[in-house]
């Protein structure tokens, strides 16, 4: 008996938070046709996340750098080391430390503030009067964040190319046009937008997880902390597992 009340809790705890999903996903479309109410939640996210990218960045791009040359200095592979560095960082390493820091940020941010709206009962009278929760504040979020985070990736990746850069060019005072084309050596499209793309989807994921537990938040001001704990933690779970996932999902498709 206890484990079939655990296995109903588990699967309605699933099919809630997939609904939750999918109206989300409805309320995000409908949103482009609100830019007013999408491009100040946008602004908030890039303002709020940019100095972290742009530090997390540049240290990315400086740690690996010093902790790889040493190594391929010793067969003689240096030359190759921007190389393998773009192909690293642009595949996986950028649009990973986006996710995790907007799912840091932005998580805890929504988680907090539809908490607050939830315990303040700002969220019923909204309904009482008529007014689309779903239009006016989860879908605004959910497409701001889907598009945050492209743009974060970028910034992210721009800002480890010029650390990379300075430190490779105080260690074999390389040019940066020299630089530049080692970086562009083993790359194509093909693997680069597609990786850059799935930042898209962790976006959605950040969101709908941080709006899905500050809608659900309950128990006075309590409530809202842990609201936005679980908003973070989940975040941060689903950009990883969504990782996985999704580069499983390009492989298939670029060897199909």
């Amino acid at each position: 008996m206890i484990a079939d009340n655990a296995l109903l809790r588990t699967l309605a705890a699933v099919g809630d938070r997939s609904l939750f999903a999918y109206l989300s996903a409805r309320a995000a479309w409908g949103a482009i046709l609100s830019p007013s109410l999408m491009l100040p939640q946008l602004y908030a996210i890039l303002v709020g996340s940019l100095p972290l990218a742009i530090v997390a960045g540049a240290a990315i791009g400086a740690v690996v750098w010093m902790h790889t040359f040493p190594v391929l200095e010793r067969f003689g592979s240096t030359d190759e080391l921007p190389s393998y560095f773009a192909v690293a960082l642009l595949l996986e390493l950028s649009p990973v430390a986006a996710g995790l820091i907007v799912a840091a940020r932005t998580g805890a941010s929504l988680g907090a503030e539809l908490g607050s709206m939830r315990i303040n009962e700002q969220l019923d009278a909204l309904e009482m009067l008529g007014v689309s929760g779903w239009r006016q504040l989860i879908g605004p979020r959910v497409l701001a964040c889907m598009l945050a985070l492209p743009l974060l990736h970028v910034l992210t990746a721009s800002a480890a190319i010029l650390s990379g850069y300075i430190v490779h060019s105080g260690l074999q005072g390389v040019g940066w046009s020299a630089y530049r084309a080692a970086l562009l050596r083993e790359l194509s499209l093909a693997d680069v937008v597609p990786a850059g793309l799935k930042t898209i989807v962790f976006g959605y994921l950040i969101a709908v997880a941080g709006c899905f537990h500050g809608t659900r938040a309950e128990g006075g001001t309590e409530g809202v902390g842990q609201a936005a704990m679980h908003g973070v933690v989940l975040a941060s779970l689903w950009v990883l597992l969504a990782d996985v996932f999704l580069v499983g999902l390009i492989r298939v498709f670029q060897q199909g």
